[in-house]
């Protein structure tokens, strides 16, 4: 165990790569929500005034499409790395759905209500952070493959029945919907409104985290990392190498 580490104020949570993904994703999403939204929503006085300010409704299409083709291509990216990244260079599997997550469910809901002292205690990523991930991913790819479909709907509907069109266009503006609740509501709260990070959980620009939050919030990967042995009681700020 490096002892340097330890002393550390802050620890490394997330890479460049990470952090750089991250953002493109955001800012691509945003834009995609934006002009679509504006092209669903037409009658709306502000969706006219972003359409007419981007360029009128075809430069507005147009940048829609390209948006959504980045999209497909980082999100492709994504899951190529984290792919081979499992299968070849032996990352663990961080954000897989296990058995213990429904239990920390279980656990989590018994201390919310006085049954336990202490909340489950948590890796790399907890349940309601595989939630947010596999929400967001696959809503990701169904916007992607829909929005294929009503980009190219003759070619689409040769190959299969017409009514896929139309059911597209539905889970296409649908699910854009969710995502921006999902993304709104419950990303945003817990990166800034959180009360346990507020005014704003800065790991998003460094990438790094605090030693004594890690400690907090993720008990067992900093185990995992450092090797050691954090004292079981409800102060977790404590820890002890392993023996």
């Amino acid at each position: 165990m490096n002892s340097a580490q330890l002393s550390d104020s802050y620890i490394t949570r997330f890479s460049w790569y990470r952090l750089i993904e991250h953002w493109v994703h955001a800012v691509i999403f945003l834009f995609l929500i934006v002009t679509g939204f504006s092209q669903k929503f037409y009658y709306l006085e502000l969706s006219q005034w972003i359409v007419i300010h981007l360029g009128g409704i075809d430069t507005v299409r147009l940048m829609h499409r390209i948006a959504g083709i980045i999209l497909a291509i980082t999100l492709s990216q994504h899951l190529i790395v984290n792919f081979f990244g499992v299968l070849l260079n032996k990352w663990p599997p961080s954000m897989a759905i296990t058995k213990g997550d429904f239990a920390d469910v279980v656990a989590n809901v018994k201390y919310y209500i006085g049954i336990i002292d202490s909340p489950a205690r948590r890796g790399r990523y907890d349940y309601r952070q595989k939630f947010e991930y596999w929400g967001i991913l696959t809503g990701s790819i169904l916007m992607c493959i829909t929005g294929l479909a009503l980009w190219f709907p003759v070619p689409v509907a040769s190959l299969l029945p017409g009514e896929v069109i139309p059911v597209a266009k539905v889970l296409h503006t649908n699910e854009a919907l969710v995502l921006l609740l999902l993304i709104a509501m419950w990303h945003i709260y817990n990166v800034i409104f959180n009360p346990e990070v507020f005014p704003m959980d800065t790991s998003m620009f460094t990438g790094k985290i605090s030693k004594e939050r890690m400690i907090r919030e993720h008990p067992v990967e900093y185990e995992n990392r450092f090797g050691v042995k954090l004292a079981e009681s409800g102060d977790e700020t404590h820890h002890r190498e392993e023996t």
